[in-house]
């Protein structure tokens, strides 16, 4: 796997990868992991959250927020890689590979219209499974395990809330019996489906996907962009380094 550089921040491994390479990731399974800003700015060291991005597979740099702030604090240049992205180019690699997919869905509804928009695609060995609602320190589920086990799905997709689906990503891989991919991208399958604000390769692109989010949910985005502010300062208090 060709890489241009990783980044350490907080004992976090960060995936700095070539956009022309992602397709090479999906020749390794493992868990990958999209931190969204506001998570990163406001969880505690040691934390199951910041475990779980410590002992994760890939972590990549979903938030263009934390991109411009290694930019412009630290003096670091790397890419952004949303879940958005990601998920664009995984879901044409389902298309052909014809293999089964478990999508971890937040409720009833999000669950029909992900199955929906997965079979349109032609992606017919796909099952969801309705979380329950998790304690973000607390999350174990046995059910999940259970029927990950039997289903033996190779694609396990969590489309929860960030700070949740990370740690129910590394509780999932540490107690099942095998090795599948287990992606965390949250709720980037909503902008495919229409759950979410419409999103384009271009908004994507110049990191303007909070200002969507904002215009369609302004309740819930406006308080979780504003409490990310404080990344800034942990950017400019703790070491961000190149590392082999």
């Amino acid at each position: 796997m060709k890489f241009n550089k990783k980044i350490k921040f907080l004992d976090i491994i960060f995936h700095d990868i070539y956009h022309e390479d992602i397709k090479l990731l999906f020749k390794s399974n493992g868990l990958f992991v999209f931190p969204a800003a506001e998570p990163l700015a406001n969880f505690k060291k040691n934390s199951p959250y910041h475990k779980s991005l410590i002992y994760s597979d890939y972590v990549f740099f979903d938030s263009g927020y934390f991109v411009l702030l290694i930019k412009l604090i630290k003096g670091i240049s790397v890419k952004k890689l949303s879940g958005y992205k990601f998920l664009k180019i995984f879901l044409k690699f389902l298309k052909k590979k014809k293999n089964k997919v478990l999508l971890v869905d937040p409720s009833i509804k999000i669950s029909k219209n992900n199955i929906r928009f997965f079979k349109n695609l032609g992606i017919n060995k796909v099952k969801s499974y309705i979380a329950p609602f998790y304690k973000k320190n607390s999350i174990t589920d046995t059910t999940l395990i259970r029927y990950i086990n039997k289903f033996q799905p190779d694609n396990i997709i969590i489309n929860l809330g960030g700070g949740v689906q990370e740690v129910l990503g590394f509780y999932v891989k540490s107690n099942i019996k095998y090795k599948p991919k287990i992606i965390c991208t949250g709720g980037a399958i909503s902008y495919f489906t229409g759950d979410q604000a419409p999103i384009s390769d271009f908004i994507d692109k110049y990191y303007l996907g909070w200002f969507f989010r904002i215009l369609f949910k302004p309740k819930v985005f406006i308080p979780r962009y504003l409490s990310a502010i404080l990344l800034s300062i942990r950017v400019f208090k703790n070491k961000v380094e190149i590392v082999k």
